[in-house]
């Protein structure tokens, strides 16, 4: 079978490679693995959107820092609890995982290298575009936009002018800071909502579901310990019939921790005991993860059978942009050095401290704290990472050797 990722990879990186050595004089680069191109593209736009919208823009803005501090909160609670959950608790999975195609995320389905460049160029466009956007309206120059390499991994950036950003009020600055994640979270949602309302109902229009696929066990809860072999489609629970994703969990929800469960199977009856879900002890949990739903066209669209692939395609396309845009707008809420969260707890800071030197102490702390956080999250991915990491490096370096 033709591996068109692999084939994808090679032609991807052929081509960045061709352009980065035919105009290595035009990029920047920082530590030896960070190369930036810096250009003028959408500079004009960014502005023709700020001045044509600028009461609305100003009102969105300022909502965005409130959504922006929520979300710090909010990710900064979700990691705590998840990471004391992972040290104390067997068989938790990380807060954090790397998005990158080739690594199998629990509960996600597959990532293919377009789905993976697609999701990510479009989420960093609206991310710098938004930063660019906010700082026109208030009349903060923009340099410069471009993309940039860290090693593989795909960036883009705007570079503001720090000076003219820096005598902005506290406002202005976190509006400007808080606009790239609170783009990519609206983003997200909206997607969401697309799904939900428009392609998801189309979709159940021309399909009948044929029960609900299980690829993943989680070790330490009842189904693994039956030491069943995944993966398997479940059509009917306590002879309920589950073909479809809502009838599944309008089932699973009545269920209690406990009570024996009978899943019907292609493989056969499954007799199995649930536990109690890990974050409500009255909700049954079997452990039991990357659920797909299994459909088929009903006969009066049989004519669409030769796109369903391009169907399969596209909703995995919608459902990648939402995961990656609600987690990096999410992660850039961090308040992690640079990073937007980072420069949004400095100017707060130093707008309540007045104090320049409390205020660089607090980020250096909170800082380190998110990242040895993070860190701890990540060490059960640092494999499987360092081996992405290695294999697109060698494939790369031998298309040049």
């Amino acid at each position: 079978m033709v591996n068109w990722d692999l084939i994808s990879i090679i032609i991807f990186y052929s081509i960045i490679l061709i352009f980065y050595f035919t105009h290595k004089n035009k990029f920047i680069v920082q530590a030896k693995i960070f190369a930036l191109y810096k250009t003028k593209l959408g500079l004009k736009t960014m502005e023709k959107i700020a001045n044509a919208f600028p009461r609305f823009l100003k009102y969105l803005s300022y909502t965005g820092i409130g959504v922006g501090f929520m979300g710090m909160v909010f990710m900064l609670y979700i990691l705590v609890k998840e990471t004391l959950a992972l040290i104390f608790i067997p068989g938790t999975q990380p807060a954090i995982a790397p998005v990158l195609p080739g690594i199998d995320i629990p509960g996600a389905p597959a990532l293919s290298f377009w789905h993976w460049v697609i999701a990510i160029f479009i989420t960093a466009v609206i991310h710098e575009f938004s930063h660019g956007v906010i700082a026109k309206l208030h009349k903060v120059k923009v340099k410069s936009s471009g993309f940039a390499f860290m090693g593989p991994i795909l960036a883009a950036f705007v570079e503001p002018n720090e000076k003219t950003l820096a005598k902005k009020t506290p406002a202005q600055q976190l509006s400007i800071f808080a606009a790239g994640p609170f783009s990519n979270i609206l983003l997200g949602i909206l997607i969401l909502l697309f799904s939900l309302f428009i392609f998801s109902p189309l979709v159940s229009d021309i399909y009948d579901g044929q029960g609900i696929t299980v690829n993943e066990l989680m070790e330490d809860y009842p189904v693994y310990e039956l030491d069943v072999e995944t993966p398997f489609t479940i059509t009917e629970i306590n002879g309920e019939e589950t073909l479809d994703a809502l009838s599944f969990s309008e089932v699973v929800l009545t269920l209690k921790p406990g009570e024996e469960v009978t899943f019907t199977t292609d493989q056969g009856d499954i007799l199995v005991t649930p536990a109690e879900h890990p974050e409500n002890s009255s909700i049954a949990f079997f452990g039991i993860s990357g659920l797909e739903q299994e459909q088929e066209l009903k006969e009066n669209y049989s004519y669409l059978a030769p796109f369903e692939n391009t169907i399969s395609w596209f909703a995995l396309l919608l459902l990648w942009l939402f995961i990656i845009n609600i987690g990096i707008g999410l992660f850039n809420l961090l308040p992690l050095g640079p990073v937007d969260g980072g420069r949004m707890l400095y100017t707060a800071s130093l707008f309540f401290f007045k104090d320049e030197i409390k205020a660089k102490k607090l980020l250096t702390i909170v800082s380190f704290f998110v990242l040895a956080i993070i860190i701890i999250n990540m060490i059960p991915w640092l494999s499987k990472f360092f081996v992405w990491i290695w294999s697109i490096s060698t494939l790369i370096l031998a298309l040049f050797i």
